[in-house]
Parts: C-alpha cells; sequence; structure tokens
C-alpha cells in the first residue's frame, strides 16, 4: 500500500470527566494498527478539534506520532479559519513529527475562491510539510472548487485532499484536473468503495474507528480492482456507517469504541451530546450482529 492510501481513521479523541485520556488515546491507536489500517489521522472533525484547546490539540498529535513510532502514516489535523493559527498548529504538528497535515477549508468567515487559494497557499509556503486539503461543504459552507484544487495541486507540497463533498462529479473532476500523482481522499464512508472506482486513493473513515479491519480490506481491494471483495465489505459495513451519523457525530463512533472497552468514557464535549438512547441501541444490535460485541 502506497503512502497515504488505502484506509486511514479520523480518531475519536476519548476524555475522562471532560479531560484528554491519554492512556485512552493510546490504546485507541494500538487498536487500530493491530487491525491493520493503512493510517491514522488525529485532530479531525471526528477528533472534535472544535473544542480541543491550543495545547490538547498540540498534545494529541504529539502522542500519536509517539505511539504510532512511524508504523503508519500519521496525518494530523491542524485546519483553522485563521490562517496564521492554522501556520502554527502545522507546524506544531511537523516538530512532533506528523508526516502530513490535514487543512479544512475556513469555516464560518466564508472566503472567495482566491481567498480559499491563498490561505493553503500561505500555510504551504510557511510549512515544509505535506499537505492535504479537505473539503466538507456541509460544516464550513463553502466549496473548495475543483478548479481551485488544480490551482493548489501545483504548489509542490500540496499533496491531495479529502474530497467529504458527496458528489462523484466533483471528485471526478478533481481526479481529471489534477496531476496523476495527487491523492484524492473520499471523506465519506458511503463514497469511500465507488470513488476508489473513479479513480481515489481511499478514504478518511469515521466507521473504521469501530472496524478498522473492515475498511481497511474494502479499500485494498477496491484498489486492487477487487470489486466482488469491496463490494461485499462495503455492504456488510453500510448500516454502521449510517449509524455513525444517526446521533449527532462524533457520538455514535465514541459510543462503539466504549461499547467494545476500548474506551471508558464515549461523551464528547459541548456543545456536542452523546449518543442518544435509541442510536445506542441500534449500534448494539448492529455491532452484535458483526460479531463485535
Amino acid at each position: 500500500m502506497e503512502r497515504f492510501h488505502g484506509a486511514l481513521t479520523a480518531l475519536v479523541t476519548p476524555f475522562i470527566n471532560g479531560e484528554l485520556d491519554e492512556k485512552g488515546l493510546v490504546d485507541l491507536i494500538e487498536f487500530q494498527i493491530e487491525q491493520g489500517i493503512h493510517g491514522i489521522v488525529p485532530c479531525g472533525t471526528t477528533g472534535e478539534s472544535a473544542t480541543l484547546s491550543f495545547d490538547e490539540h498540540k498534545r494529541v498529535i504529539e502522542l500519536t506520532v509517539k505511539t504510532v513510532d512511524g508504523r503508519i502514516p500519521v496525518v494530523a489535523g491542524t485546519g483553522a479559519n485563521n490562517t496564521l493559527e492554522a501556520i502554527e498548529l502545522s507546524e506544531s504538528a511537523k516538530d512532533s513529527g506528523a508526516d502530513a497535515v490535514l487543512s479544512v477549508a475556513p469555516y464560518y468567515n466564508k472566503p472567495n475562491q482566491e481567498g480559499l487559494y491563498l490561505h493553503f497557499k500561505a500555510i504551504a509556503e510557511a510549512v515544509d510539510i505535506p499537505m492535504i486539503l479537505y473539503n466538507v461543504p456541509g460544516r464550513t459552507v463553502i466549496h473548495i472548487l475543483p478548479e481551485t484544487v488544480a490551482r493548489l495541486a501545483e504548489i509542490p507540497n500540496i499533496i491531495g485532499i479529502k474530497e467529504a463533498c458527496g458528489s462523484l462529479e466533483q471528485i471526478s473532476d478533481v481526479i481529471r484536473f489534477c496531476p496523476e500523482d495527487f491523492i484524492l481522499l473520499s471523506g465519506d464512508d458511503f463514497t469511500s468503495m465507488p470513488t476508489a472506482l473513479v479513480g481515489g486513493k481511499g478514504v478518511i473513515s469515521v466507521v473504521s474507528n469501530i472496524d478498522p479491519g473492515g475498511m481497511a480490506k474494502m479499500m485494498e481491494a477496491a484498489l486492487d480492482g477487487d470489486l466482488q471483495t469491496a463490494r461485499a465489505e462495503h455492504y456488510r459495513l453500510f448500516t454502521m456507517m449510517k449509524l455513525m451519523f444517526q446521533s449527532a457525530s462524533p457520538g455514535p463512533a465514541k459510543k462503539g469504541v466504549e461499547l467494545m472497552g476500548k474506551i471508558q468514557d464515549g461523551s464528547p464535549r459541548l456543545p456536542m451530546t452523546p449518543c442518544d438512547e435509541p442510536t445506542a441501541e441500534d449500534l448494539k444490535k448492529e455491532m452484535t450482529r458483526l460479531g463485535m460485541l
């Protein structure tokens, strides 16, 4: 498996009594690696980056890099809607030894396409580390348009994009407009298998918090052209993929790893709330059906 290809987990950040659970984080990382995941993404949306303090954010990345110890790539979430903050977090991730950074489109302040281009260009020029862009308009309100991605792909250390637009049309445009070695990763579990079939290289996954081995198997099969295996894994995990967003994310993912005994407390930080009871019951049923409990 090539670097930054396959299934990478958007790892949840465990807390105990509202504080970072460092042992829980280490245990989750070891579980991921044991199950064959291809990469770890700390401090993404699923990792509750929006409610981590700067010190916590940097510590999660530092501890993740130390625990992984070079066994698989670490792509650190370092995006912000403040360019200077994004640069600071990216510098810290580089100093910690992360293999790459994941930089989300600036949210809330709604820059235009030129603003997006200049934002990512400034980060790339300030910090010499591979950067993966992150387009998630459902959360940021804005699209990084394929034409803008193509401009950014000309900057040497901007190596790819996590595309969570949910549109195979846009995904296909990004792939055809960008250089052949530009890495497109699905940002949605639902689209990860079909994205690989149109030229994507993998997924940054939520459901792989619970079944890293299954997502790794699915992406390996899809990238190898083994459509029968890829399709079987896609449908085996499809209900679980839906459950990850039946209640506000990352509540269900955290509840799932709690049910598996991987962390003590699956509660997210406010304003996010724990997985609701109907979703928790549905999770238990589905995880039992899949032999996880």
